[in-house]
This record gives structure tokens, C-alpha cells and sequence, in this order.
């Protein structure tokens, strides 16, 4: 259940509406919302006390637009932290225990974010946190339609139970279940009959009985990554949730997932070019 979200101040704008579209699911309407603003260090004293008000006034600029009535969420807390963007986000996430961190991201690739000192790619990489990704380029949009990839991993499982819930009791909610399936030549919308036979399908399709949520599936051939977003692209989905399993021994996972850094694993590649807004379940095995 996500009741504490870690809100990354974002000067796109895009992390506060994706924080918006969030809050009109009703499982979300009671979190706590924490709203962190980094000031980086600076040279002279001056200059970090003139950062610092100049922090302070983009914090407000970004509770204000939030347009959170205070009568139907819980209250908003604000926080202004000095120091490196990228470390400071993951050190505040891990002291007030969030279920999620909402972040922007300028969707940049491969080793190209590490160059570039990217603060999303590096909480990527070492916070343990669900982590929701809104690239510069995406347009936030009402949750309407959720996309889950599938399968038999526990963080795929973990994903759909938490698609469910965010869709649960709201009213033009649709789930689509993403099997990726190697025995197909290309996408299709299974039958109702068809997805009950599949064995990955049947058991996200019981669940989504049992809580009353409308679904739809599709299977689809080729390499997870790159299928997950045609599919998200061709159902027009609002919101993806999935699995980013950390396979790494637990003396490594301090240190960055080689996998995730050169771009080679399927969360790496979602991050990068899924046409919407990603939630990424950190799940350690």
C-alpha cells in the first residue's frame, strides 16, 4: 500500500502533474506527500544563502501547484535539503521510509546519464524504493488505462497486486495484462477464453475478477523490453507498472547494477523508452 510518497522536486513541472493524476486514484487520496527541493553546494556563503531563498520559493512554487485540496488529502509537508541532488534524495526516501518516489527524468540513455550526472538514473540505480520515472518528453495524463508486464517473477506479481490496487473502486479504471510470450509471431488481443488458458494470464485474470476491475489482455512476441512498450503504445496505457527485480548479491547492492548502467536490462530500456509514465517495484531476490 503506498501511503508515504516522496515527491523530487522537478523545474519540468512533470513530476508535480504525474503527483496530481496519482491523487485522484482514491487508494492514493490518504498518503502522506513529502516535497523535497536539493540545493546543490555552492561557492561562497553568499551564493549558498541566495540559492537557498531562491530553493525556498521554487519549493512553494511547486506545493501551490499541486492544487491539493487540504479538506480531501492529507497534508503536505516540504522539505529543503542541502547538498548533492542525487544522494540527497535517496538518504530522505530511506529516512521517512516512502512507498514511492516520483521523480522526472530526461529519459536519457546508456552510459549518456551517468556522463551527465542524471539524479533520476542514480536513484535508479541504488534506491531500493518504488520509483515512478515522468520523462520530459511524456504527456501526464488522467490514470485511466494501467499497463502490467506479467509473468511468473515475484516482483511481476508484486506490480499487478499493486496495479490493483490503485485501480480499485475507481470508476473507468482498465487493467491490461502484457504477457511476452516467444510462440507468438505478433501482437494480438486474446479472447477472453484464449488469456484463461494462458497460465501466465489466468491467475492476474482471477485477481482482477475477485477486486472488480476491468481488464483487457494481449500477448506478444520478441524482446520483453522493447514489446512492453509497443504494447503500452498501442493501448494507449496511462501508467506502467513493472517489475525491476535487483539480481545482485546483497554485499553489491550499494553499488551500481552493471546491467542497468549499460542499458542492457528490460527496466533499463522501459526507463528509457516507454511513451508513458513507468512505476518501478524494487524487488530484491
Amino acid at each position: 500500500m503506498i501511503e508515504k510518497i516522496l515527491l523530487a522536486d522537478s523545474s519540468t513541472g512533470q513530476a508535480e502533474q504525474m503527483l496530481r493524476a496519482l491523487m485522484e486514484l482514491p487508494t492514493i487520496q490518504s498518503a502522506t506527500v513529502t516535497v523535497l527541493h536539493v540545493v546543490p553546494p555552492q561557492v561562497t556563503t553568499e551564493a549558498m544563502q541566495s540559492a537557498r531563498e531562491a530553493g525556498a520559493k521554487q519549493l512553494a512554487k511547486a506545493v501551490e501547484g499541486l492544487h491539493l485540496d487540504p479538506s480531501k488529502y492529507k497534508a503536505v509537508n516540504t522539505l529543503l535539503r542541502e547538498g548533492d541532488p542525487k544522494d540527497e534524495v535517496c538518504r530522505v526516501a530511506e529516512e521517512i521510509d516512502t512507498d514511492l518516489i516520483i521523480m522526472g527524468s530526461r529519459g536519457l540513455g546508456r552510459l549518456e546519464s551517468i556522463l551527465e550526472n542524471s539524479v533520476s538514473q542514480y536513484v535508479f540505480q541504488l534506491s531500493s524504493k518504488p520509483m515512478l520515472l515522468v520523462k520530459d518528453d511524456v504527456y501526464v495524463k488522467r490514470i485511466n488505462r494501467i499497463l502490467v508486464a506479467v509473468n511468473a517473477s515475484k516482483a511481476a506479481q508484486e506490480s499487478l497486486a499493486l496495479a490493483l490496487k490503485l485501480l480499485q473502486d475507481y470508476s473507468g479504471g482498465k487493467l491490461i495484462l502484457a504477457h511476452i510470450n516467444p510462440n507468438l509471431a505478433q501482437q494480438q488481443q486474446l479472447t477472453t477464453a484464449e488469456a484463461e488458458r494462458d497460465p501466465i494470464l489466468a491467475p492476474a485474470i482471477a485477481a482482477a475478477k475477485q477486486r472488480g476491475v476491468a481488464y483487457q489482455c494481449v500477448a506478444m512476441s520478441g524482446k520483453a523490453g522493447e514489446s512492453i512498450c509497443k504494447i503500452a503504445e498501442a493501448t494507449n496505457a496511462d501508467l506502467l507498472v513493472l517489475g525491476s527485480p535487483d539480481r545482485r548479491p546483497s554485499i553489491a547492492r550499494s553499488l551500481p547494477d552493471l546491467d542497468r548502467l549499460l542499458g542492457t536490462s528490460t527496466s533499463d530500456y522501459v526507463r528509457v523508452k516507454a511513451p508513458c509514465p513507468v512505476l518501478f517495484i524494487r524487488q530484491n531476490e
